[in-house]
């Protein structure tokens, strides 16, 4: 059915109580193996990715894969860009063909994040183009962006409802505890602040830091209002151990063997994350919708 903007499958996630798996892929086999999982559960999917995989793969490319892959998927597949700060950057990647997009303004005074925040929107809106913005800084490292734990700072409830109430946005990520990467110890997540923003915005809220968390507070993290949950540091670890793993069991010099025990590795983790997520079975009637 081609590429869609993530705005209604969010929306279908927070009003039905599920979650859409939105997974940071590395390559065109990354990219393959998500899509399949969703098509194997029948699942709304979001393919995401940084500005450092764009910029290494660039526009076009990545664009070529989705479109070659979704084109003919009978579920419903979002283009993301994740976590970028450059306008100039999130314009390229929507003239290029991404149907969603997050700016992450967040380390920025209120003003100055909502300001970027809006001109971003208001590029998108003509478009169709879902729009991700962010309050508070999640700690840990997101591409070449290092947040240290003394530093990450959780959003605030009522300027949250400020910031949403003057945009239109298709999800919002405040600052809840999470973390990219691989957690040191165990994350401590404020659901008080979390259930405050959730229910006051009444927007799909995206759920950062995705990897690592347990199932109780995934479950716990759906249940008050996260639509998106992000999983990057998880598919990396599938990438590489899906491949040497099978390398070094076999001693396979064969690179089909190896790229294709890969692949089964990371559509295996996606699928389990989509099932975890709810999001299984959902993705027949969303996509009536999407193509109305």
């Amino acid at each position: 059915m081609g590429l869609v903007s993530m705005t209604l499958m969010l929306r279908d996630a927070r009003e039905s109580g599920y979650a859409v798996g939105a997974f940071n892929i590395l390559d065109y086999n990354s990219t393959l193996a998500v899509v399949r999982a969703a098509e194997q559960l029948d699942a709304p999917v979001i393919v995401q990715t940084s500005a450092k995989t764009v910029k290494h793969w660039t526009h076009a490319t990545i664009v070529s894969w989705l479109r070659h892959i979704a084109e003919d998927s009978p579920v419903p597949v979002a283009l993301h860009l994740d976590h970028c700060k450059d306008i100039g950057f999130i314009r390229q990647c929507m003239d290029a063909g991404w149907t969603s997009v997050m700016i992450d303004a967040s380390s920025f005074p209120f003003e100055q994040n909502l300001a970027m925040t809006r001109q971003v929107v208001e590029m998108a809106q003509p478009r169709g183009i879902g729009v991700e913005a962010e309050m508070g800084e999640i700690v840990g490292v997101e591409d070449d962006l290092v947040v240290d734990d003394a530093d990450g700072h959780l959003a605030d409830p009522d300027k949250a409802v400020r910031f949403c109430e003057s945009v239109t946005l298709a999800t919002f990520a405040p600052a809840i505890g999470t973390a990219h990467g691989n957690y040191k110890g165990e994350p401590r997540i404020a659901f008080d602040r979390l259930e405050q923003i959730a229910q006051r915005t009444g927007l799909p809220i995206a759920l950062h830091g995705g990897t690592g968390l347990t199932d109780e507070v995934i479950q716990r993290c759906i249940a008050t209002g996260c639509a998106k949950v992000n999983i990057s540091t998880q598919l990396k670890h599938a990438f590489i151990d899906g491949f040497t793993n099978h390398h070094n069991a076999h001693n396979d010099y064969d690179p089909l063997k190896v790229i294709e025990a890969q692949l089964e590795r990371m559509e295996s983790e996606v699928a389990q994350k989509i099932e975890q997520f709810g999001g299984a079975g959902k993705a027949s009637g969303l996509a009536q919708r999407c193509a109305q």
